[in-house]
Order: C-alpha cells, then structure tokens, then sequence
C-alpha cells in the first residue's frame, strides 16, 4: 500500500509556565486525581524551568527521520501531534486532511505493550479520525506501526549508553556499580490486563524486563535489577514495585556506592526522566554516599531515526522484523483498531 505520509503521535507536555496547570489536567481527566497531587506535579515543571522537554525532544526526532528519509531518497512529510498538549492530535490530523493526506503511518513514542503504552494511541487514532468526521473534513487513514521494546537498534543504542555510565564513574566505583533499569510504574491491575486477553496478561511487564535483558547482555553486564518508578493515584492501590528510590536505598544499606541507572522505560529525557532520576533520586541517596550515573536515553540518536524508517519499511516494503526477543509484540493496527483481542483492557471498563 501507498503511504503519501508520517504521524509522530506522543504524549505532550506546556512549553510555558501557565500550560503547567491545563495540561495537568488534561494528562490526569476522568482519573480522580486531587487537585493537591497536580500542584504536587506542577512544581517539578516550575522547578525545571516551567516547561517540558519534550515537545523540543519530538520535535528533533522528527527533524532525524526526515534527514534519514531524505537519505533514502524518500518521499513522506511528517506530521507531529500530541494525546494532552499542543500540538494536539485533532488539530494535526485536520491540517493532514487539507493537506491531502488520505493513507498515513503513524508511530507512537512508546515502544511498550499496556493501556498507556499502547491502546491509548490506538484510541488517540479514532479520536482524530472521529473529530475529522465531526468537522466534514475527508477522511484520513492512519496506520499505527507495532512496538519496538526488542529492535536491534534500540537495544544497541540503551547499551552503548549503559557502558558510557559506567565510564562515566570514577575508576574505583565503575567495576561494583550495580545496573539498574526503569520504567514507569503502573496499577498491577493494569499490567495483569495488558496484552490480548488470550496471552494471559503482564505483557507491558514481560517486554520491559526482556528489553533490560536484552541490554544488559549487549552492555556486558551479568547482574542487573528492574525497578519502577513515577507512580501517581491512590496509595490503597497495588502498582508495580519496588520504586527506583526505594531501592536504590535498599542497596545503598547493603554497602552498594555507585547505581548505573538505565531509564528502559523512556526514549527521551522528559519531566520524569530529568525530574524522578536526575533530580529526586540523586538528591535522596547522595546522603547515603551513592553515585548515580544515569544512562542517556536513544530517542535523539541517528539510530532511532533509523529504526523508525526501518519501521516503515515493514509495512511498506514487506520488510522483515528486526526483533531479538521473544516476549509478544503487537502495537498496529488501522484507524484506531486494536491488534489482538480484548488488548490491554483497562480495569474499569471490565465487565
């Protein structure tokens, strides 16, 4: 099938002081946050500058993928809209519209399986094709490429990041530094419904520790943990455990001096990369004599924009799947279909 362009659908963030609080909003609608929490949030944001990176970030992988289609000799403008922020996804797909566009490839900044991860885009995707509709606008088709938690370059890139913390680390701390990945916490209940309902569940968690394995292995690095973090929602509420902070302490009582802290979870730098880790964390075990060294993220490498056309090629050209894992991996689907069977279910829409 012919493809006249390129979504990079993300999750957003304010790019300006007086965005904080809107977007908080929009990011936590119909989930019963209190208004407390979102001050609570809002002032890592105040802290940081007022803004998010990550509009910035996105904005540069898109810059990459057209340099590497470009090279290429491809054809395919790219086209860039957000779930929660400016730019916003109904707006970006009405400019495609007028544009022209009829059949576009979407690829969501998210490599995992899960409801956040993975069938909210597939629900971002038919919000915009329904505000199309409502606006009698042509109809646009969008083609959501699959995750990506096992691709070659990925895996590559967050190892070469690992073994340049370690580097990074004064020579007596670099042979015990203890490897340590993250990613983002969620409700247990999430995570036992994620996937096609016939998988039996815990897909989200399965690929993140497969990704970690994956890198540790290429970065050389036997003994590794996986943590979680950025938890948010009630306290009465199981999410996925143990928590980056918490652990990290937990080593450092055991005598550990230095963390290579790789965010798997993440493929840029955004609020709860440089705040949760490069902030929060360090200032709670620099106390306890801890060194952390965090891995740099690949979502601004040449690589990822390679992996992203490559991508492409899969469901242009027919090309194979670069894959090393083995965990399932699903992600596409057409104009806001899910890609297996009662997929990442949220718990509260259960029957």
């Amino acid at each position: 099938m012919t493809y006249d362009a390129l979504l990079l659908l993300s999750f957003g963030g304010p790019e300006k002081s007086e965005d904080i609080r809107p977007f908080l909003e929009n990011v936590t609608r119909g989930r019963g946050i209190p208004p407390e929490r979102l001050d609570e949030v809002g002032e890592h944001y105040y802290k940081l500058g007022g803004r998010s990176p990550i509009n910035d970030q996105n904005r540069e992988i898109i810059r990459n993928v057209e340099q590497e289609l470009v090279a290429r000799g491809l054809e395919l403008p790219v086209y860039f809209g957000n779930r929660n922020w400016h730019p916003m996804l109904e707006d970006t797909v009405a400019q495609m519209s007028r544009d022209g566009v009829r059949n576009a490839l979407v690829f969501a900044t998210s490599a995992w399986g899960g409801y956040s991860g993975c069938r909210q885009y597939h629900e971002d995707v038919l919000r915009g094709l329904t505000h199309l509709q409502e606006s009698g606008l042509p109809p646009v088709q969008l083609q959501k490429l699959r995750g990506f938690h096992d691709h070659p370059l990925l895996v590559t890139e967050f190892a070469a990041a690992v073994t340049a913390a370690r580097q990074s680390l004064p020579d007596e701390l670099q042979a015990e530094a203890r490897l340590v990945f993250t990613a983002h916490s969620v409700p247990n209940s999430a995570d036992d419904a994620s996937g096609p309902a016939e998988l039996g569940g815990n897909l989200y968690s399965r690929q993140v520790h497969e990704t970690a394995a994956l890198v540790a292995a290429a970065a050389n690095t036997a003994e590794f943990d996986v943590v979680w973090q950025s938890r948010s929602g009630s306290p009465h509420i199981p999410w996925l455990e143990p928590d980056i902070v918490d652990h990290v302490q937990d080593l450092a009582s055991q005598g550990t001096k230095a963390v290579i802290v790789c965010p798997i979870g993440f493929i840029t730098d955004h609020i709860e990369v440089v705040w949760d880790l490069d902030t929060e964390l360090v200032e709670e075990v620099a106390p306890l004599g801890v060194t952390v060294a965090r891995a740099a993220t690949p979502g601004l490498t040449a690589s990822f924009a390679k992996m992203i056309v490559e991508l492409i090629d899969e469901q242009t050209e027919g090309a194979p799947a670069r894959r090393l894992g083995q965990a399932p991996q699903f992600g596409a689907g057409v104009n806001g279909a899910l890609c297996g069977t009662d997929c990442c279910v949220p718990a509260r829409r259960r029957s």
